[in-house]
């Protein structure tokens, strides 16, 4: 409280033009990590993309790519030829239902929704809805590391949830030294790490599963310039091949899809 009492007499004293920078300098500094690597990337090749599908969860296995989309009344899960953007297969969700984040675990995929704590259960081969299952909170950002469900919330907050229970196993809370992570979105687990959209941002952070310290940022702003693009259409869908250790990345409403290379 002390504090508050020193800053206000000092903001009333500043000309508008100070003020400004200074709010700025403190935005910048918020944002900036603390020494920490950053990488960007390499492009290897370009697939169309659907420009319509808003998309929210992207996987790759066994070279096929899956799909989740959103908004209310066009939300689906996709199967998708990845060389082509061809889409083979759509199931589209109940109008009522924003679709979010996907994953495949076991032979299921399984799919959030955003604000209505439902999930979905795929079988995988033929892409039927078997089952759904429910969970605490927004959902946004889904992906797994063979055991858990990883869920995020658009906080600074990712949960591992148990596949057979639905119960929260344990929670980590991602920070960058002290300064919390927050706007987690889309979500995927890239050899013992885990890799996530950060909302309305062209990069992409790399998370410690253990504790979520923050590993380092992947700077993304090269693939589809932010100018260029309507506001919404944010970078949002990593895709990573365990087998042939290659990534994808594509965004809302975009009409490419990349195959990527990491470069420090």
């Amino acid at each position: 409280m002390e504090m508050e009492m020193e800053w206000r007499p000092i903001m009333r004293t500043l000309t508008p033009v100070i003020l400004v920078g200074l709010l700025c300098v403190t935005a910048c500094a918020q944002r900036q990590s603390s020494n920490l690597p950053v990488w960007s990337v390499k492009v290897v090749a370009e697939y169309p993309h659907d420009p319509k599908a808003f998309t929210q969860g992207l996987v790759v296995q066994n070279g096929q790519l899956y799909e989740g989309t959103g908004q209310k009344g066009f939300s689906s899960l996709r199967k998708v030829t990845l060389e082509t953007g061809t889409v083979e297969k759509s199931i589209p969700l109940d109008a009522r239902y924003f679709g979010e984040g996907i994953t495949i675990l076991d032979g299921k995929i399984y799919q959030l929704t955003w604000q209505d704590q439902v999930g979905v259960i795929y079988d995988l081969a033929t892409m039927k809805p078997e089952h759904s299952f429910r969970y605490a909170g927004e959902g946004w950002g889904l992906t797994t590391d063979g055991k858990h469900l990883i869920l995020s919330s658009g906080s600074q907050f990712i949960r591992f949830i148990d596949p057979k229970t639905f119960r929260e196993v344990k929670s980590i809370q991602v920070r960058d030294g002290k300064q919390r992570v927050k706007n987690l979105n889309e979500l995927e687990y890239v050899d013992g790490e885990i890799w996530a959209n950060i909302w309305y941002e062209d990069r992409v952070a790399r998370i410690s599963p253990q504790d979520g310290r923050l590993l380092g940022w992947i700077d993304m702003s090269q693939l589809i310039p932010q100018a260029t693009r309507d506001k919404e259409a944010v970078l949002n869908g990593i895709a990573y091949d365990p087998d042939t250790k290659k990534i994808y990345v594509t965004g809302k409403n975009w009409p490419k899809l990349f195959e990527i290379e990491i470069v420090k």
